[in-house]
């Protein structure tokens, strides 16, 4: 199945310049889209949407992209949803990827990023699982102790620096862990590395106070 023929990719956002700017991307690539200033206006078109994906901004008036994947999810729409999320917005989207996103991309994002996580969406077709549970927990088990908090400081959206400082540790040492929990993770991107957190139930690290 080819991009071109996997349906149309639907962009969520109520700003006019991201909305033309991905729209000029995605068409230049082939691929068909359509555009809503708003959540609200999405889905008052929902019912003529028939295959393809989508793409949200997280932080909208009116209604969020977060609240709009749960109106989806409760009218039992498996719609894939890619959503974009401004830096510092990582616990944000690990609450999207829980609302049913199969993906996020944090601003500024480039061509072939939205590209590849836009092919990974139609390609899902709605199945939003394709992780093995055994397999991620067996991945998770072969973390050391300081991987794993690594981890849980990562999915709570904390940066290096933050994580360093918690840990007691150098921001530098904070990179080669979490550059090794992504090698035995076998995640190709921090979205990944989330995704299978979210299935093995890995809880956010705390702040601490220091």
């Amino acid at each position: 199945m080819t991009m071109t023929d996997s349906g149309v990719v639907h962009i969520v956002d109520d700003d006019e310049a991201v909305r033309q700017s991905l729209a000029f991307m995605l068409s230049a690539a082939g691929l068909p889209v359509r555009l809503y200033e708003s959540a609200t206006a999405f889905l008052a078109a929902l019912k003529g949407v028939q295959n393809g994906c989508l793409i949200t901004d997280i932080r909208m008036p009116d209604m969020t992209g977060i609240e709009l994947l749960h109106e989806l999810r409760s009218k039992a729409c498996s719609l894939p949803a890619i959503v974009i999320t401004g830096h510092g917005d990582v616990p944000l989207a690990v609450e999207a990827m829980k609302a049913g996103a199969i993906d996020f991309i944090e601003k500024p994002f480039d061509e072939e990023e939205i590209l590849h996580a836009v092919r990974m969406a139609l390609e899902r077709s709605g199945d939003r699982e394709g992780l093995d549970e055994p397999e991620v927990l067996a991945k998770l088990a072969s973390l050391s102790e300081r991987e794993r908090q690594v981890l849980e400081g990562l999915i709570a959206g904390h940066p290096n620096k933050t994580i360093a400082n918690d840990l007691g540790i150098s921001p530098r040492t904070v990179e080669v862990y979490r550059a090794n929990l992504m090698t035995k993770m076998q995640a190709k991107s921090l979205s990944d590395l989330i995704r299978m957190a979210i299935l093995a139930q890995v809880l956010p690290a705390p702040r601490t106070t220091k």
